[in-house]
């Protein structure tokens, strides 16, 4: 048996129908052309009977994607099988993925038919695709559910009518990993015709079982899973592409299986599908969560600046991401204070690594995360209060509206002066950002932006929101550095152009530094 499994990526189709609204066919090529860089083998990219957008995403994506096999999804019936052949016409070569259910459940409640009707349904389907192409793959919906039986009698069925793939979908993430094994390896055993096919699994994580399934499943024989980026789809979603191929890479000798995935672009791909389809990834998510390649606990840091290896299993670059990181909490010891002074550039000299851990630890008490030019900043200003501010806020006028150009007005005492400034933007937001920046000279920009509310209103009741407070926080480049800032206000643009000033504040404080540290170097080579 061969020990290549095949990647069947389906972010384009189970997926997006899960998405609260659909993506645009310039949207779902964008994320096509990523999944092909990324190396899936095949990609089904939507369901073209369903919709003429569908149809024409299909097409787009048949027509554009030349490295991966294109895929279209189909019932069991003549009309669909045919939209989904002339949608594919463009492509050079692609599959037709056609499905039925097989459950007693569906049978009996959704398709109210005999189990021997809906496997003659299935055969016919499967006949009538091979009319258009070679690759035609076959799902026995629900088959998590089906009596073995069964099953097998309709994957040997579906493959005499000709089907090179029979997909094998644990559809409402039902089993355990245990039963969905002994339903492969059952198949395996029972099955005569079982070696003309692949044998390919579409776990639903239900129960948080879907990428233990699927390799289970490859363990028994299954040499296709279909998976999804992020593990987005119907419902708890899918199996999560960027789980079972690092499981695979990363643990190939007990597998002894391998993918054709470029792990590389897996953080790059997550990044894109959370951002158009605008569902953000949990930070403690396997692979690609931001938390997956931190450390806060002060042991385990320890660990890690003696030998990476010993809190990670995978580097964070074997999934394109540039480094892992060594979060400032309090609970990070001397030696990640050490550390990260070293990489700052400064020698043991420069400070005194008791006081300045103390004073760490009671900025990191008030503030719960401490960055780099708030360490540089207890070092230089002998931990005076962060509340110094050079920039401050003092009026802020906004207007916007459908029939109106957004305006904003602004006065911002700098140090002793007080500066005013008014302009114009894509919103009041971004009015009020335009006036700051030219006030103060500084050319930002803008990495992360989000807002959020605090707080629930009188009685924190949820329906009650007019006491609540908008909470701004934005992450900028500024010459190469990451700043934050956090903003708090009833008014979101308040909040916002709050956020920017203490980006400004941050900048200021890091400029500050930079002027006492090179009056350091000249001291010392005097």
């Amino acid at each position: 048996m061969t020990d290549q499994v095949i990647i069947f990526d389906t972010t384009l189709r189970d997926g997006e129908q899960a998405l609260a609204a659909s993506l645009t066919v310039k949207e779902k090529l964008q994320i096509a052309l990523a999944l092909e860089k990324l190396g899936v083998d095949v990609m089904e990219v939507g369901f073209p009977i369903s919709s003429p957008g569908d149809f024409e995403s299909v097409q787009t994506i048949a027509r554009e994607v030349k490295n991966s096999r294109v895929c279209a999804l189909s019932r069991a019936l003549p009309a669909d099988i045919d939209a989904a052949a002339k949608a594919l016409q463009v492509a050079e070569a692609f599959r037709i993925h056609t499905f039925i259910s097989t459950s007693d459940v569906h049978v009996q409640s959704k398709l109210r038919r005999s189990f021997d009707d809906v496997m003659e349904m299935g055969i016919r389907a499967v006949k009538h695709a091979r009319q258009y192409t070679d690759d035609v793959e076959f799902s026995c919906e629900d088959a998590g559910r089906t009596p073995i039986d069964n099953l097998c009698r309709m994957v040997e069925a579906a493959i005499k009518a000709g089907a090179t793939t029979v997909n094998i979908p644990d559809t409402v993430g039902y089993t355990f990993p245990s039963e969905f094994g002994n339903i492969v390896n059952q198949l395996f055993n029972r099955v005569p015709n079982i070696d003309q096919a692949i044998i390919s699994v579409h776990c639903h994580d239900d129960l948080g079982m879907s990428v233990a399934n699927s390799l289970t499943a490859v363990t028994q024989g299954a040499r296709q899973i279909e998976c999804t980026i992020n593990g987005i789809g119907e419902r708890a979603g899918n199996t999560s592409l960027e789980e079972v191929a690092m499981a695979i890479q990363t643990r190939s000798t007990q597998l002894n299986v391998k993918t054709n995935i470029n792990s590389q672009e897996i953080y790059r791909t997550s990044q894109l599908v959370s951002r158009l389809c605008n569902m953000p990834v949990q930070p403690n998510k396997a692979i690609v969560g931001s938390n997956a390649f931190s450390h806060s606990s002060g042991i385990h840091q320890d660990g890690m600046l003696k030998s990476q290896n010993t809190y990670e299993i995978m580097t964070p670059d074997s999934i394109g991401l540039p480094k892992n990181v060594l979060n400032l909490t309090s609970r990070s010891g001397r030696h990640v204070i050490k550390h990260r002074m070293n990489e700052l550039g400064y020698s043991e000299s420069d400070y005194n690594l008791d006081e300045l851990y103390q004073s760490f630890l009671e900025l990191a008490d008030r503030k719960g995360q401490v960055f780099d030019y708030d360490l540089e900043a207890l070092v230089f200003f002998n931990n005076q209060r962060q509340d110094e501010d050079f920039f401050k806020l003092e009026y802020l006028s906004a207007q916007s509206g459908s029939e109106v150009v957004s305006t904003a007005t602004v006065k911002l005492r700098c140090g002793e002066d007080v500066m005013t400034e008014a302009a114009t933007g894509n919103g009041p937001i971004d009015a009020a950002y335009h006036c700051l920046s030219r006030m103060t000279g500084y050319a930002i920009t803008i990495d992360d932006y989000s807002i959020k509310a605090a707080g629930g209103g009188k009685g924190n009741q949820k329906s009650d929101i007019k006491d609540a407070l908008g909470k701004a926080d934005i992450v900028a480049k500024y010459q190469g550095r990451t700043f934050h800032g956090m903003g708090l206000a009833t008014d979101i643009v308040q909040a916002s152009a709050k956020a920017f000033v203490h980006v400004l504040n941050n900048i200021h404080r890091a400029e500050t530094i930079a002027k006492e540290k090179e009056k350091l170097r000249i001291s010392k080579t005097a």
